[in-house]
């Protein structure tokens, strides 16, 4: 055997048994005539004891040794003098009667330490040394529990885990695919499925009632934090459901993971916000809910008093924030320059403080009286302290996304974004479509196969913008958690949708005939719903970033800096496949 214990096990009640321990060296200390090597593995860190005085060959060899050397050592579990309160094994360490060298190691070129010296680049590109680090050892735990308690739960609720297929037709909504060459079928392209969506709703057509699967996704779109152009999705579908019988369901399966992976017991039914609620009041159809400062809209407040900036504006809204009154003039100056940053977009901010006996300060005082003003302090409900931030423009839904961002922005600075606080809601009631400047259409907000809400399929003839959909996303912290919707189960529905979505008959029957055609045969109503497996465990982490709790993940051009992929096909590799390149010049 290679060892009979791992570095984290051993304790002060196993004093005096001959272990053997196999693992890399984190760090050497000499000291005197004695050697101390830190040895690692997955499970911790044990001390082993090298006497120069008891046996100095021994005691030798152990200092030839480098940084991350894999070694195995045998000796004697004793207790410490100088006991380190810090680690698990902290008590004992293992006085070394023998050391086998099983394979050197070159210095590594970052620190396999909690805080390491490493770029992210650098780590990346050399990630099987980065994943040696207990933080990022410690997310790909916690994903594996959530993946573990992920499939508890389901089993438990008459769910079959099925695997649906990697090769794909490719589909014309959503994001771009990444598409495969077929060599057998010279000219024609498989596609990486962006989800399993029309497989699964063909599972329900068959018959299988309650479907998941912990599934590999892919999309060819730009990258940000929390999103990589291949990620997993628990993916679920249900037959003979409504909206609340998933929403009731999968609610379920989040308080049970909060319970079972982060120890936290979530009683209260989540929020349940309607879509246009989250827009007026928030800014964003995923709300960071952890702290107030709901928005308040002041056309009706500040318009007609001489200040152009709001006598012209479509929209004025702003934000209280809580005992901000303090903030200085430089900060004020700051918050100003971060919403006209060109991400964001606005022209400049206006501000008012509430002073300490009530009156109304603020930066545009030589357009409004303090009746005015008083005014607006009661719209907010503002008191002595606060400050009110406002913002105003030509677009309401533009505005209100840059009132978003300095909610956000003040949100953070005042401490109010804990991570290890959640707050957990259901956005609800989406717009069925929305328009695409681009492609001069409607386009689904969700995908094609959504239900429309019963009470708005006549206006799918006579008004399709203003149709609300059975579609529900589950946010936390302000970030889309999962998300999903009621299925169009009747092939007449389904044509009419496409029909909006400006297909022929002749192109929906090329694209989704398969899935037309099966809902001829006794389709049950069915929805389902697909949480982002990588959100979740980053938020349980958490993480500013999905990359850390995936093992091989891509940096931000969407590259694998380990594997340097994408990389180009021999030629030989593109003449099987009958292609030839035509690279345009950038």
């Amino acid at each position: 055997m290679f060892r009979t214990n791992t570095c984290g096990e051993l304790r002060l009640e196993n004093a005096g048994q001959k272990v053997t321990l196999a693992g890399w060296v984190q760090r050497i200390r000499k000291m005197g005539g004695m050697t101390f090597v830190d040895l690692r593995d997955r499970y911790g860190i044990t001390q082993v004891v090298f006497n120069n005085e008891i046996d100095a060959p021994l005691c030798e060899k152990a200092n030839k040794l480098g940084r991350e050397f894999v070694i195995q050592v045998t000796g004697t579990v004793s207790e410490r003098s100088n006991k380190n309160k810090n680690i698990p094994t902290g008590e004992i360490e293992i006085v070394a009667d023998s050391l086998r060298i099983l394979n050197p190691s070159e210095v590594p070129p970052f620190t396999i330490e909690d805080d390491t010296d490493g770029g992210d680049d650098l780590r990346m590109k050399y990630r099987y040394l980065d994943l040696r680090r207990t933080p990022v050892r410690k997310n790909l735990e916690l994903r594996h529990r959530m993946t573990m308690e992920v499939r508890r739960y389901l089993d438990s609720k008459g769910f079959l885990e099925i695997e649906t297929p990697m090769l794909v037709g490719s589909t014309p909504e959503g994001a771009r695919d990444f598409v495969v060459p077929s060599r057998m079928n010279p000219g024609q392209f498989y596609a990486l499925p962006q989800s399993p969506q029309t497989l699964k709703q063909l599972l329900m057509v068959s018959g299988m009632d309650r479907y998941f699967q912990i599934v590999k996704c892919f999309r060819d779109e730009d990258l940000r934090a929390d999103r990589q152009p291949e990620f997993t999705q628990i993916d679920c579908e249900m037959s003979y459901v409504e909206q609340d019988d998933i929403i009731n369901l999968f609610e379920g399966m989040a308080k049970h993971l909060f319970k079972t992976i982060r120890g936290i017991e979530l009683t209260e039914p989540f929020i349940r916000m309607p879509w246009a609620d989250a827009m007026k009041y928030y800014g964003s159809d995923k709300p960071d809910m952890r702290f107030d400062m709901r928005f308040v809209e002041l056309m009706d407040i500040l318009k007609g008093y001489g200040f152009s900036v709001f006598d012209d504006a479509a929209y004025i809204g702003g934000i209280c924030a809580k005992g901000a009154a303090s903030y200085t003039r430089k900060q004020i100056d700051q918050l100003t320059e971060f919403v006209k940053r060109p991400q964001i977009g606005a022209k400049g901010m206006v501000y008012a403080r509430v002073e300490p006996d009530g009156t109304v300060k603020s930066s545009v005082d030589k357009f409004y009286s303090q009746e005015v003003l008083q005014k607006m302090k009661e719209a907010f409900n503002a008191e002595p302290g606060d400050l009110i931030l406002i913002l105003s423009g030509d677009d309401a839904m533009k505005t209100r996304k840059q009132l978003c961002e300095l909610r956000l922005e003040m949100g953070s600075r005042l401490g109010l974004r804990d991570k290890d606080k959640f707050a957990c809601l259901w956005v609800v009631d989406f717009p069925m479509f929305e328009w695409s400047d681009e492609e001069q259409r409607l386009m689904a907000m969700h995908h094609p196969f959504t239900h429309p809400k019963d009470e708005d399929i006549a206006m799918l003839d006579t008004d399709p913008a203003s149709v609300r959909a059975d579609a529900y996303d589950m946010v936390i912290n302000g970030v889309e958690v999962g998300g999903g919707s009621i299925r169009i189960h009747d092939s007449k529905l389904q044509a009419k949708m496409f029909e909006i979505l400006g297909f022929t008959p002749e192109k929906a029957q090329e694209q989704f005939g398969f899935l037309m055609n099966a809902f001829k045969f006794g389709a049950p109503p069915h929805g389902g719903l697909a949480y982002g497996l990588d959100r979740w465990v980053s938020l349980f982490a958490g993480l500013d970033s999905i990359r850390d709790c995936i093992a091989f993940p891509k940096n931000n051009s969407g590259r694998d800096v380990m594997l340097d992929a994408p990389a180009a096909l021999d030629q030989k590799q593109l003449d099987e496949l009958q292609l030839a390149l035509d690279l345009k010049d950038k």
